[in-house]
């Protein structure tokens, strides 16, 4: 299970929740649930611990796996809405419902406690996530120090993810001999979530960038290595190692303080800087979903901060 949680973690967690533990059978199945059923990363960290944190509430009620029922699970859920943001308790339902299903497929309990428990409404229009003007984009990316190899990595990385509006999971998973040429140009292919391959042309400047990224490390010709991997003092490691998704969080802070901008940004900030630059330049939604890797032009919208300048202008119109 140490892939699923980080290390930090697992020091305090026993081997199975305690919910979990009473028959060997029941241990099983809740360790298949993470391994067999959920192939992301991401989504098994967060439903193992969301199963940790109900199994903590169960133990300080004295309640057994076969004991629970809709209303213990509502009395959760409720309890839950008070400290969490609404679309985390309705991750932390979904996850018990899964897992519910699963334990009675294999027999482990009668019936699904979440089953026909409602979690609280949550209806988005427009996401969260900060985005960047086109001119503070170019403002960070002329900033990197690119007279240092750390500076051609991190200018690579960061334009990347502005110019494919590609997942920071997808991009620090890159090999060298994902990024080739066709037609003469530079292309990149995406490894996205549920094993969707996405083969994208390359902008003429994040081409130039790779170009020199990569001449300059001398990664050229070692295709299975990490195309942006870690590194130490200055230099390339050795074995290759891929750079942590925690250290690129912490690059792109550093980048962006550096860089004079004082908008609060994360790795998802420029997925949601290329997709609103591309609509703001007259780019279709249907192309930017497909760019994205996303099922539904819905979720992609949710990127379209187009209507923020509009909201701007209007407020400017209150002058005393």
């Amino acid at each position: 299970m140490s892939a699923l949680v980080p290390q930090s973690e697992l020091a305090s967690i026993p081997a199975l929740p305690s919910l979990f533990e009473p028959l060997p059978d029941r241990g099983k199945r809740f360790w298949e649930f993470f391994t067999v059923n959920i192939r992301n990363r991401n989504t098994r960290r967060a439903y193992f611990l969301a199963a940790w944190r109900f199994s903590d509430w169960c133990g300080e009620r004295g309640l057994a796996l076969g004991q629970i029922e809709p209303l213990h699970v509502a009395a959760y859920i409720e309890q839950l809405g008070r400290v969490l943001a609404k679309p985390s308790v309705k991750q932390h339902l979904a996850a018990l419902r899964m897992l519910f299903d699963w334990l009675v497929t294999g027999q482990v309990i009668g019936a699904n406690p979440a089953h026909a428990v409602r979690g609280p409404r949550h209806s988005v229009k427009k996401g969260k996530t900060s985005v960047l003007s086109a001119e503070e984009m170019r403002t960070l990316l002329d900033s990197i120090d690119t007279r240092r190899l750390i500076g051609l990595r991190d200018r690579a990385l960061i334009a990347l993810m502005g110019y494919t509006f590609a997942r920071v999971g997808a991009v620090i998973e890159l090999k060298v001999e994902d990024y080739y040429i066709q037609k003469r140009r530079g292309w990149i292919r995406l490894h996205e979530k549920g094993g969707k391959v996405n083969d994208l042309p390359c902008h003429h400047n994040l081409e130039q960038f790779l170009d020199e990224w990569l001449a300059v490390s001398g990664l050229a010709g070692e295709l299975e290595a990490p195309l942006f991997p870690s590194m130490r003092h200055g230099r390339l490691r050795q074995p290759r190692l891929r750079l942590p998704q925690a250290n690129v969080h912490m690059m792109i802070q550093r980048r962006a303080a550096a860089a004079g901008i004082r908008t609060k940004i994360s790795c998802h900030s420029f997925r949601a800087t290329g997709i609103t630059t591309y609509l703001q330049n007259g780019g279709k939604l249907e192309v930017a979903q497909q760019m994205a890797g996303h099922e539904s032009a819905r979720t992609t919208g949710l990127y379209d901060r187009r209507d923020d300048s509009v909201a701007l202008d209007e407020v400017e119109r209150v002058v005393y």
